[in-house]
C-alpha cells in the first residue's frame, strides 16, 4: 500500500510538472494582445503604505528613512513590530482613495502588500504579522480597496517586496546566530503569500521590487514568472521579478528576461522606447509618508512628466503615502485633481497613444499619435504670438487642425518649411494645450 500510494504522489507531481505552461516563451502576439490595456491606460496610482507611515519618517528624534526606516535606523524587529499596535486608520476609506485616482485620470491602482519591512496588509493565512492579527484595525484593506477598483471601472495591482527583514530566513541579520533557509522562505512563505493575493484579490498587476539581494537570481525569477502566469493567465508583471533591471533606468540588460515592463525609477527615459516601459516617480521626495518632506512637485512638472512619457512610448505610475491615519496628503490630493482636469480636455493625447520616432521639438513641445497612426497629437506647454510653428512634424496637405476643447477647427499655413498654426485667443484650461492633426483621405 505505501508503494502504491508513493506511486501515486509520484504520478500526480510528475502530471502537475507537464501540466506547468512555460510562458518565457509566449509568442508575440500573444504578449501584444495581454499588454494591450495596460499599454492604453498609460497613467496609474502607486500607493505606498504600511507601518512605517506610523514613524512618518522620524525615529529617536532622528529623520530619515520613510518606508526605509526601519533598515535607515537599524531598528530592531522587536522594536519595529510595535508599530504594529499603532496601526489604526480609521480614516482610511477605500471608496475615497479610489475616487480620488479616477478623478486624477488614473486607470489603475497598484498599492504594497507587503514592503520590505515584511508587514502584509492583508489577513494572510502564512503569518500573523498582517493587518488582521498584529493591528487593532482588524480589517482588509486590500479586500475593500480591490472591491472599489473593481466598481468604478480601475484595475487593480499589487506590489510585493522580494526581500524581507522581518523573516529569518530571508534576512541574516535577523538572527545572526542562525543561518538563514532563502530556498525555505521563497518556497514556503513567499510563493504562498502570493498564491493567497491572487486567489483573493485577483490582482491585473504585480509589482515586485527588492530582487537586488544576492540570494535572488535570474532563475529564480523566471521560475516565479512561470509560477504566478500558470495561476493566472492575464497576470502583468514588472522586470523586478528577475535580475536584468539595469539600475535605475529600469530596463533590461539583456534579452529573455522575466517580466513584462521595465521600470524606471524617479527617472524618465531619455528617449522614446518600443519596449514596453514604466515610470515610477514620487510626487514629493519620498515613497511612504514622511511628515518632515513638503517638497511637492507642482502640477506642472507632474503634467510635463505625463506628457514626456507618453510621447516615448511609456506609463506614469505616480506614487501617494498615505498617513497612519489614512488619508492621502492634501498636496497629493490637490495635484492629482489638477492632473485629472487637464486630462479631461488632453486625454485623447494620451490614453490609448503610441510613441513616434520624431516624439519631440525643443523643450515645449511633444508629439503622440492613436494607435491607427491617422491621428497626430501636438502637446505643448509654451506658445509665442499666438501661435505654434511645427517644424519637426507638420500636418500634411488636406489635414485639419483642432485643439483639444475647441470645437472649430484651426487655421494653419506653410511658410518657410514651416507649419504655422494659429491659436485661439482663450486657450482652454492650463498647463499644457493639444494640437489634433487629422489627416484626411485626401491627404498626400
Amino acid at each position: 500500500m505505501k508503494k502504491l500510494n508513493l506511486l501515486i504522489i509520484g504520478l500526480v507531481m510528475s502530471f502537475s510538472v507537464f501540466a506547468q505552461k512555460d510562458y518565457l516563451k509566449e509568442s508575440e502576439a500573444a504578449k501584444t494582445q495581454r499588454m494591450q490595456w495596460w499599454q492604453a491606460a498609460t497613467f496609474g496610482m502607486f500607493i505606498h503604505w504600511g507601518l512605517y507611515a506610523v514613524p512618518a519618517g522620524e525615529y529617536n528624534g532622528k529623520s530619515g528613512g520613510a518606508e526605509w526606516i526601519m533598515e535607515t535606523h537599524n531598528i530592531p524587529t522587536a522594536e519595529y513590530e510595535k508599530y504594529a499596535a499603532q496601526f489604526d486608520p480609521q480614516k482610511f476609506d477605500a471608496k475615497k482613495w479610489v475616487e480620488i485616482a479616477k478623478s486624477a485620470g488614473a486607470k489603475y491602482i497598484v498599492i504594497t502588500s507587503k514592503h520590505h519591512d515584511g508587514f502584509s496588509l492583508w489577513d494572510s493565512k502564512v503569518t500573523k504579522y498582517d493587518i488582521m492579527d498584529a493591528t487593532p484595525f482588524k480589517r482588509d484593506i486590500l479586500k475593500e480597496l480591490s472591491d472599489a477598483c473593481k466598481a468604478a471601472g480601475i484595475k487593480f495591482g499589487l506590489y510585493h517586496s522580494i526581500m524581507d527583514w522581518h523573516q529569518p530566513n530571508a534576512n541574516p541579520k535577523q538572527k545572526p546566530d542562525v543561518k538563514p533557509d532563502f530556498n525555505k522562505y521563497r518556497e514556503e512563505y513567499l510563493k504562498p503569500q502570493l498564491a493567497e493575493l491572487i486567489k483573493k484579490y485577483d490582482p491585473t498587476i504585480l509589482w515586485f521590487d527588492g530582487e537586488w539581494i544576492p540570494e535572488w537570481t535570474e532563475e529564480q525569477g523566471k521560475d516565479l514568472y512561470n509560477y504566478l502566469r500558470n495561476l493566472k493567465p492575464s497576470l502583468v508583471i514588472n522586470n523586478r521579478i528577475g535580475k536584468a533591471r539595469g539600475g535605475m533606468e529600469g530596463m533590461n540588460k539583456y534579452q529573455d528576461a522575466a517580466g513584462d515592463f521595465g521600470t524606471p525609477e524617479q527617472e524618465i527615459l531619455k528617449t522614446n522606447s518600443q519596449d514596453y516601459w514604466e515610470s515610477c516617480m514620487t510626487i514629493n521626495n519620498n515613497w511612504g509618508f514622511a511628515k518632515y518632506d513638503q517638497n511637492w512637485k507642482s502640477a506642472q512638472v507632474l503634467i510635463d512628466n505625463l506628457v514626456d512619457v507618453a510621447a516615448k512610448g511609456g506609463n506614469y505610475l505616480l506614487n501617494v503615502g498615505p498617513t497612519a491615519e489614512g488619508e492621502i496628503p492634501a498636496p497629493s490630493v490637490e495635484r492629482l485633481g489638477e492632473m485629472g482636469k487637464w486630462l479631461d480636455i488632453n486625454k485623447q493625447a494620451i490614453y490609448a497613444t503610441k510613441g513616434i520616432e520624431t516624439y519631440k521639438q525643443g523643450d515645449n513641445i511633444r508629439f503622440t499619435q492613436s494607435m491607427d497612426g491617422k491621428t497626430t497629437y501636438v502637446i505643448f506647454n509654451k506658445a509665442e504670438n499666438n501661435e505654434v510653428v511645427l517644424t519637426a512634424v507638420q500636418p500634411k496637405d488636406g489635414s485639419k487642425v483642432y485643439m483639444l476643447g475647441v470645437n472649430k477647427p484651426l487655421e494653419w499655413t506653410k511658410s518657410n518649411g514651416s507649419a504655422v498654426v494659429k491659436l485661439p485667443t482663450e486657450l482652454p484650461g492650463k498647463y499644457a494645450w493639444t494640437l489634433k492633426i487629422q489627416r484626411s483621405s485626401n491627404s498626400k
